[in-house]
C-alpha cells in the first residue's frame, strides 16, 4: 500500500498491490472510520471498485475487490 499521510498515517491511499499487479487508485468514493478502522471505497485506473481497510491495532492493510 503506497499512501499520503499528512497529520495521521494512512490519511489517502494513492495505490495498491492486487494479484502481483500495483494499481493506481483514480478515486476516492467514500472515506470512512470505525473503531480501530480507517476505511476507503476506491476506484482504481482501471475502473475496479475496492474496499481498503486499514486496521491500527494490527497495523495491517486489506483490500476486497466489489461489484460495480
Amino acid at each position: 500500500m503506497r499512501c499520503y499521510s499528512g497529520h495521521i498515517y494512512a490519511e489517502e491511499p494513492r495505490s495498491f498491490v492486487w494479484q502481483e499487479s500495483e494499481l493506481e487508485i483514480k478515486s476516492i468514493e467514500k472515506a470512512w472510520q470505525e473503531p480501530g478502522e480507517r476505511l476507503f471505497k476506491v476506484i482504481t485506473e482501471d475502473g475496479k471498485l475496492f474496499e481498503l481497510c486499514y486496521n491500527e491495532t494490527n497495523d495491517q492493510w486489506s483490500a476486497v475487490e466489489l461489484m460495480l
